[in-house]
């Protein structure tokens, strides 16, 4: 196709997203009219399926829950009275609260006024929040925003460390539904241990975000938290950052987050449009099924031209693998769906994998994520940028290397999607994440899967527990002979469990290694 049909099939296929300011581009994917045509009655099927989840049909029948992020930026779309007034009062809350903390009424126990926030949570109560906080955050923030999502011990005390001089003016958030989430728990623990060494009350420190009547929920009415706010089971970790898991830190930190609720709700209303060809969301859910032949049979890179969006890649990534892949459709049946999400930035990806992509295999579709206005959260364009040759800014250079990319790219028959934004502001974030919140939904709903379980996620928990019961095990036989010392096969075999000696080997490794009551001499382990 040479460059004048391009640019016609440019024209023709571009999906403007009106005065959101953000326009999808899906002419670098060589799908025909036939592909559109024979689509057709699937995407309004998906449509339905999609109009009946925000009516409130039970979404994921494994739980018996509905699936509602969408009532989170309109409250009137609430299958019921009870459920908006909760949003509503929910809402109201966050504000009430941030206001009172940025104004010192609510205040930490020996400083004037709380000054940073950590956030305890992993998964979807870290990677939205993450994704918010780095990509609008400036140096007029109101709070600094730090993040534990894991439980290795390492990055918890390299955290903590840094917060070492603030603590005492940081204000910790606790995020868990259940409020059983190991690493979200450990993390929490780890941090009260701080917050007692350093000799402050940690629950005039403390806010927990989860589900009423949660162990979570109980730990902090017991631990006289400053507040409580509510996880709804019908909001999805992956979904929540426009619950109180993304707009309590986001509110905090001094972000608007009525204009992140509002540009999700206006992508929300165009992404309903059944004129396929005009929804942004639908395009986006029959690209990647014509690209990966509704199988998966191509990963997504992404490739965001804008360092503030870095963290989008991550975010996706749970949003689009933890609800795409699954073993089982919803027949029951056997397909292994999924579609792999990857991606760094650019320009630094053209010196890093970009070689491979347009040289290498020929198993991926790219997604450029291009930003207009070089200077994101700036009301107005620098007028007077630095030109680093004559007549170029450093801007245009970032132009240049996308636009590039994506020429050699097709070049070499690789396909490509482009998402230009306008500007970059909390509006237009709200919105991008709505589009693929609803790209996502469609997508499910073409390959016939349940995006809004994840049965695989709670197989790796029960995984992991049972490693720590074969651990309480082997303690108590090392403690009954603290003379002798054992091999793992002779350990093994000594709980009961000889099928388990790999695990019981790594288990007294691991141990052995940070002399947590297990020594280490010749192969053999002992009580220390």
């Amino acid at each position: 196709m040479d460059a004048n049909q391009l640019w016609q099939r440019y024209q023709d296929l571009l999906c403007d997203c009106g005065d959101l300011g953000i326009a999808l581009d899906v002419s670098r994917v060589p799908f025909g009219d036939d592909f559109m045509h024979g689509m057709e009655q699937p995407i309004q099927q998906a449509y339905d399926a999609m109009t009946r989840l925000e009516a409130g049909e039970i979404a994921n029948p494994d739980e018996g829950r509905m699936v509602g992020h969408y009532w989170l930026r309109d409250a009137a779309l609430s299958p019921n009275e009870t459920i908006a007034k909760d949003i509503t009062k929910t809402l109201k809350g966050i504000k009430q609260f941030a206001k009172k903390v940025h104004e010192g009424k609510t205040a930490p126990q020996k400083a004037k006024k709380f000054t940073d926030i950590l956030q305890v949570g992993i998964g979807g109560s870290a990677l939205g929040p993450q994704l918010v906080a780095d990509c609008l955050g400036t140096s007029k923030d109101k709070m600094r925003v730090h993040f534990l999502d894991n439980t290795d011990p390492d990055g918890i005390a390299r955290t903590l460390k840094s917060l070492r001089s603030k603590l005492k003016s940081t204000l910790v958030l606790v995020v868990s539904k259940s409020g059983g989430t190991p690493e979200t728990r450990n993390g929490m623990l780890e941090t009260e241990a701080a917050y007692k060494k350093a000799g402050l009350k940690f629950g005039r420190h403390a806010v927990a975000v989860t589900g009423e009547g949660s162990r979570l929920d109980d730990y902090a009415k017991k631990g006289k938290w400053l507040k409580r706010f509510p996880m709804w089971d019908w909001v999805g970790g992956r979904t929540s950052v426009m619950s109180a898991v993304g707009l309590l830190p986001a509110v905090l930190q001094g972000l608007d987050i009525d204009a992140m609720l509002d540009g999700a709700a206006e992508m929300d209303r165009l992404t309903r449009e059944r004129d396929t060809r005009r929804n942004p969301a639908a395009m986006l859910a029959l690209m990647w099924h014509f690209e990966t032949g509704g199988k998966g049979l191509k990963d997504m890179v992404m490739l965001p031209y804008k360092d503030r969006l870095l963290l989008l890649s991550r975010y996706l990534q749970q949003l689009i693998m933890e609800s795409l892949g699954k073993e089982l459709d919803l027949g029951g049946n056997q397909v292994n769906q999924g579609i792999a999400v990857y991606g760094n930035k650019g320009s630094t990806d053209q010196h890093a994998y970009v070689q491979q992509l347009r040289d290498g295999l020929n198993n991926f579709f790219a997604t450029f994520l291009v930003v207009l206005q070089d200077n994101a959260l700036a009301n107005k364009p620098e007028k007077k940028a630095l030109q680093v040759e004559p007549g170029v800014t450093s801007g245009d250079y970032l132009s240049g290397f996308w636009q590039g990319t994506r020429s050699a790219l097709y070049e070499s028959g690789r396909s490509s999607l482009t998402l230009t934004l306008n500007q970059l502001d909390t509006r237009t974030l709200g919105a991008v994440i709505a589009l693929y919140e609803r790209a996502t939904g469609l997508y499910a709903e073409l390959v016939n899967i349940n995006a809004y379980h994840q049965p695989g996620v709670e197989a790796g928990k029960k995984a992991a527990g049972v490693v720590l019961d074969i651990q309480s095990k082997l303690l108590g036989k090392l403690a009954e002979d603290k003379k002798t010392a054992y091999t793992a096969d002779e350990l093994a075999e000594a709980i009961g469990s000889p099928e388990s000696v790999e695990t019981v080997f790594h288990i007294l490794e691991h141990r052995a290694a940070n002399k947590h009551g297990v020594t280490k001499k010749d192969g053999r382990y002992r009580v220390s």
